[in-house]
């Protein structure tokens, strides 16, 4: 089996560049998550039961398996749980081979060759305060005989209603709106915040999952440069407003009754990655480690 796309997509120069961006950027991230766990220890943040200490990133690496034995790639998992993080995730993955005979029809240029590649980071952080928003967030790279970037981030405020978490989703979206803008003013924000609020819609409730923010999937403007330049802010963007958005609220108190809608709306959160979401759709159709793929479920929740 080959194990390796072809070579005249431009998009195969990046394949090392981009590999190195999502792990930087995951190093980073932890890195501010790991801060603010150390901060409220400090500071003496509302305790979880059974989530005082501040906690710290455990990583775990993986290997895709293949049929033949050949190199099918590998990823790494970093899963915290600690005094402000439930559970947070952030995954990076370096993926190839070929796709199943029954998925390449839905995957550009697959259909004529089945190769492909991706590289890419995954995040999706479950907070122990109910008042601490929700998070998802990821970019990619894949290569076929086409190649593009995709991803985006949303944020999930378990009182989507209250004037807190409307500030939350305002200054999330003014984060991504500004990376848009750097790039294509008017045109970017509008059109990847249209496409998250319609992607993150759970249609057997009809309702949205959260709050929304940019979603885009297929981004090739003919331009690598630009366009992973673009994808590059939009991780900057989120790397630098979701630490202040939980450093504003991680020290507010919380109800027991808070909790247990926090509980409950987490549900929403595990219909929806089980039912839509493509990205668990394409990690366990590409062999992809089920553990990192399911990464994003959270580590308790209730259906009333």
């Amino acid at each position: 089996m080959a194990t390796q796309p072809r070579a005249n997509v431009p998009h195969d120069a990046l394949k090392e560049e981009a590999r190195q961006w999502f792990e930087t950027l995951r190093d980073r991230i932890c890195a501010a998550f790991e801060s603010i766990e150390a901060d409220a220890v400090a500071s003496g943040t509302p305790i979880l039961p059974g989530h005082e200490a501040a906690g710290r990133f455990e990583r775990k690496s993986w290997e895709r398996p293949t049929t033949d034995g050949s190199d099918g790639g590998r990823g790494v998992m970093s899963v915290m749980r600690g005094r402000v993080f439930e559970k947070v995730g952030v995954n990076v993955s370096t993926v190839y081979g070929e796709f199943s005979p029954e998925f390449r029809t839905s995957i550009p240029g697959a259909s004529e060759d089945p190769r492909f590649f991706a590289t890419g980071i995954s995040l999706v952080a479950h907070m122990c305060s109910p008042l601490v928003p929700a998070a998802h967030f990821n970019t990619r790279m894949i290569i076929t005989t086409e190649g593009w970037f995709g991803g985006g981030g949303d944020i999930t405020p378990m009182f989507p209603e209250s004037p807190e978490a409307q500030e939350d989703a305002a200054r999330f979206h003014e984060a991504f709106q500004s990376a848009c803008d750097t790039h294509a003013p008017d045109d970017y924000y509008p059109r990847f915040k249209q496409w998250c609020d319609e992607y993150f819609f759970l249609t057997h409730r009809n309702e949205p999952r959260g709050l929304g923010g940019i979603f885009y999937d297929r981004f090739s403007t003919g331009d690598l440069a630009h366009d992973f330049a673009f994808t590059q802010d939009v991780g900057k963007a989120f790397l630098n407003v979701y630490p202040e958005i939980i450093r504003s609220r991680m020290h507010e108190a919380w109800t027991p009754e808070q909790r247990d809608a926090q509980l409950i709306r987490r549900g929403r959160y595990v219909e929806f990655n089980l039912l839509h979401d493509r990205g668990t759709l394409f990690g366990l159709k590409t062999g992809g480690n089920t553990e990192a793929i399911l990464m994003s479920m959270p580590p308790e929740v209730k259906w009333p």
